[in-house]
């Protein structure tokens, strides 16, 4: 061999040696960070294990499990509570004082015996609808509720007009056009239907809307709206009401509402120019200030006779400041009755709406038209009334009477009248019924109430008087219809405050939750912190 060739092989061998030895210390490097790693990892996992064998882990993690679960299990449930509220709007508690989101009783008794299907329409996404405010939210509950009450006669839908505009022309005989119309709720059954607009479901404030032009919504008032459209919807034959006009009358929507409200059919008729409707059973003459001529009167007379067959009804409201009516007088006559001019004060100051006015005060109830009321306790009131004397006992007797401490201001009163020779001790009749009766038991009837004022709007949306729940008692009774006259008070929720008012209850809640929770709490965590310390 050459010493070139002995050179080469040399050097292969050196840097195979070399290589060699770079594979080496490669894999010794690779070997030392591996074993450094895993050293680490178990230098970690010994102390992960001694700090889950130590004390502070132990406590530490069972609290943290119990935290979880705590919030976990409160999650749980308040999911399943908001199903079930959803399912059963009867679940859910109401702990304010005036009962804000509980039905009426007439309201529950009412739904729970329909037997027709009904729909109530809300016409609005209800996204929309629960956006419109606290109220909203409260109609909201209290329609559901409603529904659940009523063993599924009763639906809630709601369609929003934007999306669906061809569900207004279904219903031809509502005012869609109108920007003042503020229909909000369209109740259904059957072909009938009756729509509410935004004021027939919630109060506002006048002054603020009639400033501003804006809602400031005080209450709800669409567990009433809603009923008494029910009714009206749910009634095949409607008893026909004519409201006679003609002779300068006060304004009598108040009555018109509250009879359409509770299914009946108003008519207006002049009897100057016309005739009554053939099908009307009762007909309203509401405070005309000029006398009827003769032959109205003897339209009303030949009428109320029905040619012997009577069945008929006339109900009478003079006005405040009723001048002479002769032939109203002679009419009034035949039937028992006539009205005195003057206007009935009270002195006994239990009875009077105000100390300041002996004029405005409660009545109290006669024989007739009370056994069906559903509170005879709430009181009917008058303000500005005639006596209604009795001139034929045959014929006529009392309805609504004063205390015996009552009497009558002349209207031809001078300076030297003194108002105790005016009370007779006797009281004064400020309603009463004139009756005829034919040989086969059938009835016609007509019925004064002295106060047109008692039937205005103003007294009638007071829930604390029985005015309104009185003449429906009437006018349902003489129409032969068992249901009563249906009045849900309004809904407000500016009181929030719980519905707990006897004594006793509030001292029990005071220890409870001001005493025995607290202490409880404290001895509780005083105990935990000392087997804590000692172990």
């Amino acid at each position: 061999m050459s010493e070139e060739n002995k050179n080469l092989n040399t050097i292969s061998e050196d840097t195979a040696n070399a290589d060699s030895n770079a594979v080496a210390e490669t894999a010794d490097k690779k070997e030392d960070t591996k074993a450094k790693k895993n050293k680490k990892n178990k230098s970690e996992k010994g102390r992960f294990k001694k700090f889950m064998k130590s004390r502070k882990a132990k406590h530490g993690t069972i609290a943290m499990a119990i935290t979880a679960l705590v919030i976990v299990m409160v999650i749980i449930v308040n999911i399943i509570v908001g199903l079930l509220v959803n399912r059963f709007p009867d679940l859910e508690l109401d702990l304010t004082s005036n009962k804000s989101f509980a039905l009426q009783d007439d309201t529950i008794d009412y739904v729970s015996h329909l037997d027709k299907d009904v729909t109530v329409n809300i016409l609005m996404a209800k996204e929309s609808f629960e956006s419109q405010g606290t109220y909203f939210v409260q109609a909201q509950k209290m329609l559901n509720k409603m529904a659940s009450k009523s063993d599924g006669k009763m639906k809630i839908k709601y369609v929003d007009l934007t999306s669906n505009p061809s569900f207004t022309s279904d219903y031809p005989n509502v005012d869609w056009q109108s920007s003042s119309a503020n229909n909000i709720v369209l109740v259904e059954s059957g072909k009938q239907y009756k729509v509410l607009t935004l004021t027939d479901c919630f109060e506002y404030d006048e002054q603020t809307y009639n400033y501003y032009g804006s809602y400031s919504f005080t209450g709800t008032k669409i567990e009433q709206a809603v009923v008494t459209a029910i009714l009206n919807v749910t009634t095949d034959d409607k008893v026909v009401v004519d409201m006679i006009k003609g002779n300068n009358e006060q304004d009598y929507s108040s009555l018109k509402t509250l009879l359409e409200n509770n299914a009946y059919q108003v008519n207006e008729v002049s009897l100057a120019t016309g005739d009554f409707d053939s099908n009307a059973k009762i007909a309203i003459m509401y405070a005309p200030s000029v006398d009827l001529d003769e032959k109205i009167v003897e339209k009303l007379s030949t009428w109320l006779s029905n040619d012997g067959k009577y069945g008929r009804s006339l109900i009478y409201v003079p006005t405040a400041d009723m001048g002479e009516m002769p032939n109203l007088d002679d009419f009034l006559k035949e039937w028992g009755m006539s009205i005195d001019r003057g206007y009935v004060f009270e002195t006994d100051e239990s009875t009077l709406v105000s100390a300041s006015s002996p004029y405005a005060f409660t009545v109290s109830y006669g024989d007739y038209y009370k056994d069906n009321l559903k509170n005879s306790k709430i009181p009917v009131v008058v303000s500005e009334s005639h006596a209604v004397n009795i001139t034929d006992e045959n014929t006529a007797h009392a309805l609504l009477k004063t205390s015996d401490k009552a009497g009558v201001l002349p209207i031809d009163a001078d300076k030297n009248w003194d108002y105790k020779d005016a009370v007779s001790g006797n009281g004064e009749n400020v309603a009463a019924e004139g009756v005829m009766t034919n040989e086969d038991k059938n009835s016609s009837r007509v019925i004064i109430f002295g106060s047109y004022v008692m039937f205005s709007d103003t007294i009638m949306k007071y829930n604390s008087f029985n005015n309104s729940a009185y003449f429906m008692n009437v006018i349902n009774t003489i129409a032969d219809k068992e249901d009563v006259g249906i009045t849900i008070e309004s809904k407000s929720i500016d009181n929030t405050e719980l519905g707990i008012t006897d004594v006793a209850t509030q001292n029990t809640m005071l220890v409870v939750f001001v005493i025995i929770i607290p202490i409880a709490i404290l001895v509780a965590g005083f105990v935990f912190w000392l087997r804590r310390r000692n172990r």
